[in-house]
Parts: C-alpha cells; sequence; structure tokens
C-alpha cells in the first residue's frame, strides 16, 4: 500500500482553502479557487502521484525534473531592519507539496521528541496541526522543567542561523527514505520539487507554507535524537532551542554537542543569538516576553494565547475576547512604545491583531497614530498585521463612517513612506488595503507598480484592484496585451471579465481555446480533467 492516499491531498487542499497558502502573505483568490474545488484539486493530484508514484526513482526523478512549474521569490521584511525570501507557489503545486508533506507528517509524528513543540501533527482535525504546541506552550515548558528548578541551573538559549535557507535537499530526502516504505518515490519527488522551487540550489526550503514546517521538522527529529542520546535536556520550537543544564561547563558542553549535531546536517548557531543565562535571569527573561508581568500590556499581550513567531496569519478565535480589548487603553499603550528607542514589535502586533474589535471612533485614532508616516517607520517590524488590521476594518461596512479618514492615511503612504513598501510583501499587503476604493492617486499609484515590478503575484494584485475598481479601459488594454502576459496574471484577467457585461464575455470567447495549453500544468492525463478546466468552471461568474 501506498505511503501517500487521496485523503493526505485533501487534507492539504482544506487547510490551504481554511487558513491560505503562505502565512507571509495577504490571503491570495486563489485560496478561494482551491476552497471551492478542494476535492477535484486533491483528485487531480493524487491521480498524478499514483503516475509517477508507479514509475521507478530514476525516472519519477526525470518526471518532475521535466515540469515547468511556477514558483515565485518575494522579499520579506523580518523584525526592524532585516529580510528574508518567502515563495509563493502555483495554486496546484502547493497542495501537491502539501499533500505529501501531510503524509511524511502522518508517519513521523510517533517518532517525535516530546521536547519539540513546534508543528505536532494531529490526524481528524480541520487543522494540520495542534494548537496547544504552541510557541508559548514551549517557553512555559522550560519553566516548568525540573531541571529548572535545580540551584545552580545554567540555561543556554540558542537558535540556528538562516535555518530553511540553509537545509540540504539530499539530507532531507535521505530522512524521509529512512521514514517510508523501501519503494516509494516521495523523497525524489520531493527533492526534485524543492530544486524546481530553489532555482536550481540543492538547497533552502519555500519560506511559509505547511510542506516547508513539515520538512524542517522532519530534519530536525535527527538532531532532537542525537541530543537525547548524549544526554542533553533540550527544548525546541522549530530552529529556537533552550538547553537546561546543571553548571556552566555542562552548558558548555551541551552548546558544542548541538553545533556538532548541526553540523552533520550542514547547519550552524547563530552566535549572536546565543546566550547563557542563570536559572533565575532566564526566568525573568521569559516571563517578561511572555507577558507574565504585572505592567499595563499584560492583557494585551496575553490576548493571543497561540502567538507563533513563526506565522504571520491572524487567525486566532478572538469572539470571546472582544470584552477584554474593549477594557483597554490601547491609545496610550502605542504611546508608551512610540517613546521606546525599539518599540515592541509583539506588543504592536497585538494592536494590529485587535484593530477590528474597537468602535470606530477608537480605530480611527489608533489607524491615526499607527499609519502616521514617522510612527510607521518605527513600526516597521509590524508593518503586515497592522495593514491585515487596516484592510479588516476597511472591509467591514459597520465603519463606513471613517472610511475617508483611513484612506487618507493610506493614501499618504506612497509619498511619505515609500521605502516601506519596496519590499513585494509590503507591497502586497498595502495594495489589499487601497483596492476598496479608485482615486486618481491610487490608480496612478497601481499602474506604475504593475508596470515597473517584476514580480506575477505583485501583478496578480494589481489586476485584482482594477477588478475590484471595474476598471473597463485597464481590462481593454490586458485583453489586447492577452499572449505577452503570464498565465498567473491571465487567470486574474479571466477572473475580472465576468464582471464586465457583454464586453466581458466576448473577450472570454476569443481567448477560452488557449487556455488548456497556456494554463497546462505539464500532468495532464487523457480523460483526466484539466486545471483550466476547474477554473474556468469555479470562475464563470465571477466573484
Amino acid at each position: 500500500m501506498s505511503d501517500v492516499t487521496l485523503d493526505h491531498f485533501k487534507r492539504a487542499a482544506t487547510d490551504i482553502g481554511a487558513h491560505g497558502d503562505n502565512d507571509t502573505l495577504p490571503f491570495d483568490l486563489d485560496n478561494r479557487f482551491v476552497k471551492d474545488k478542494q476535492d477535484e484539486l486533491a483528485e487531480m493530484a493524487y491521480e498524478y502521484f499514483c503516475k509517477v508514484d508507479g514509475q521507478n526513482r530514476k525516472v519519477a526523478a526525470k518526471t518532475i525534473n521535466a515540469l515547468q512549474i511556477f514558483s515565485e521569490r518575494l522579499l520579506v521584511p523580518t523584525g526592524s531592519s532585516g529580510f528574508r525570501i518567502t515563495t509563493k507557489l502555483h495554486p496546484f503545486w502547493n497542495i501537491y507539496f502539501n499533500g505529501l508533506g501531510v503524509a511524511i507528517a502522518e508517519k513521523h509524528e510517533p517518532h517525535r521528541s516530546d521536547n519539540a513543540h513546534s508543528y505536532r501533527y494531529i490526524e481528524g482535525n480541520d487543522r494540520l496541526f495542534d494548537r496547544s504546541k504552541s510557541w508559548r506552550a514551549y517557553r512555559e515548558a522550560t519553566l516548568a522543567d525540573e531541571m529548572l528548578q535545580k540551584d545552580g541551573a545554567v540555561i543556554v538559549q540558542t537558535d540556528i542561523s538562516s535555518f530553511y535557507e540553509h537545509i540540504y535537499h539530499h539530507r532531507l530526502e535521505n530522512c524521509i527514505d529512512d521514514l517510508l516504505s523501501d519503494n516509494s518515490t516521495v523523497a525524489v519527488q520531493i527533492d526534485r520539487l524543492l530544486n524546481k522551487f530553489s532555482s536550481g540550489r540543492s538547497f533552502g526550503l519555500p519560506v511559509g507554507g505547511q510542506g516547508s514546517r513539515i520538512l524542517a521538522e522532519l530534519l530536525m527529529s535527527s538532531v532532537d535524537q542525537m541530543l537525547n542520546d548524549e544526554g542533553v535536556i533540550c527544548h525546541r520550537y522549530v530552529d529556537d532551542f533552550t538547553l537546561i543544564t546543571e553548571s556552566q561547563e555542562n552548558a558548555y558542553r551541551a552548546l558544542a554537542v548541538l553545533s556538532h549535531a548541526l553540523a552533520d546536517y550542514g547547519l550552524s548557531l547563530n552566535r549572536s543569538k546565543t546566550t547563557i543565562l542563570s536559572a533565575k535571569h532566564y526566568k525573568d527573561y521569559v516571563t517578561t516576553q511572555l507577558g507574565i508581568t504585572d505592567d499595563e500590556s499584560k492583557a494585551l499581550r496575553e490576548i493571543d494565547l497561540h502567538f507563533d513567531p513563526y506565522s504571520d496569519s491572524a487567525d486566532e478565535d478572538y469572539d470571546e475576547l472582544k470584552e477584554t480589548v474593549h477594557k483597554l487603553d490601547i491609545q496610550v499603550l502605542l504611546n508608551l512604545e512610540l517613546k521606546k528607542a525599539q518599540p515592541d514589535t509583539f506588543l504592536v502586533a497585538q494592536v494590529g491583531r485587535t484593530l477590528k474589535f474597537h468602535h470606530p471612533n477608537v480605530a480611527i485614532q489608533l489607524c491615526a497614530t499607527l499609519l502616521h508616516s514617522k510612527n510607521l517607520h518605527a513600526f516597521r517590524a509590524s508593518w503586515s498585521t497592522i495593514m491585515r488590521g487596516v484592510a479588516a476594518i476597511r472591509a467591514d461596512e459597520k465603519n463606513k463612517d471613517i472610511f475617508d479618514g483611513i484612506d487618507k492615511f493610506l493614501d499618504k503612504i506612497p509619498t511619505d513612506s515609500s521605502h516601506l513598501i519596496q519590499a513585494e510583501a509590503n507591497c502586497l499587503h498595502y495594495l489589499k488595503t487601497i483596492r476598496f476604493k479608485r482615486n486618481n492617486k491610487r490608480a496612478r499609484f497601481v499602474l506604475e507598480t504593475y508596470n515597473t515590478t517584476t514580480s506575477e503575484s505583485v501583478k496578480r494584485a494589481c489586476i485584482d484592484c482594477w477588478r475590484i475598481w471595474k476598471d473597463r479601459p485597464r481590462f481593454i488594454h490586458l485583453r489586447n496585451q492577452w499572449q505577452k502576459i503570464g498565465a498567473e496574471e491571465q487567470r486574474m484577467v479571466w477572473l475580472a471579465f465576468a464582471d464586465l457585461g457583454d464586453e466581458g464575455k466576448h473577450s472570454r470567447t476569443q481567448v477560452q481555446l488557449s487556455l488548456p495549453q497556456a494554463w497546462a500544468l505539464g500532468i495532464e492525463q487523457n480523460g483526466k480533467t484539466l486545471f483550466s478546466e476547474l477554473y474556468k468552471d469555479w470562475s464563470k461568474d465571477g466573484i
């Protein structure tokens, strides 16, 4: 029996449809497509898997190598001054990659260390991972560890330098082979897909999706095992390590053991983030980090009980916490952060996450503070959560009385804070906030962005603005450029044609015969449903 089933692809599609394909980027319309067509897309993925898995490993590798797979590397800010790369995948290949990942997670989970707290796979649930196994739970588990309570305990806090970027595909392939059946082609398929996503390089995982998280945890299980065999007491969340030892000498020894274990996999520790602390200092550090204090920000910090620094999705159930939000004077807390040389990123992000729960009069005051050019630069590390919060307010008609005020703040960003929308991810979040209303300034910004960006994802977001604005002249121009634009853009333009009446209907008639070839995935089989057919059926009436 194969290690991979139809259910694995269904779970992958369901998760993408519900929670998005990439948590560092805004929710894309393709995610709605996946949600509405998840069963058909999962069937398509499983049928293709069965075809490839029926071949030997060498032929399976050649089959994947021959594919043209859309993936795009986008710049994402991290912290107040750093950047990293995230990867946007074609919706079908995201389902396929994550489906293989779900099969791996199912096999891997029973073998994982109890002290590995990140992304614990659960079966029979609408989520892939156990929400109770959060970054916060990891920190709390270190505080509860018996070794920490001993006199003289010494703690090492450290993490891996550029973790996802340095994962070597061949090492990962071996880990998958050790886990799955002898005749499985999953490992070689994963290796070849990663090679595609990494532009031919043999290292690096695409940041932002569930499949990569699963693969990273599989690799780190080998490191967890080596530490356990050496008697090192360690708690881990993704690439964050907390080593709990009896003395300074043992702390240094444990750090050496960890460094050797990582070196075997081509990884190394981040020296600037490696600290050795006494038990008391560690407890003080973590309690402050978690907001377990008596200061005024405690309630705001504790609102998101499942806070995960590796995920940027605001997906918590806040209904039970609205009353708490209403009791807080968040404007005062925000003003206090502005007085700091380095604002608390988590606290500012919490303000963004809770914006939609405030009365409009309070929300507009908070937006005025957050979106002021000087303040926005200070809060730049929390850009995505701020923009998500603003977009949520702007999408809710109960806030219509403050729409004009918010729009004025947003329209100043391209001139007063243009540097903050240079990174593609930031630009995508900004485009999401301005698509609700067209004005001349926004129209010029979107057109200039479309004409100058090299990113297909950013171009799609510009087209989405035109779609919502029903910008007929722009779509007439795009129709005339149809053969010159990429398949990702074409799908957005095709979707928009539905809102352009007879002219849009006529445009669809003119180009529809080219879609099976233009949108082909390279996996088509005689008698099987085509991706283009699924998308056409889903988008026939527009959104």
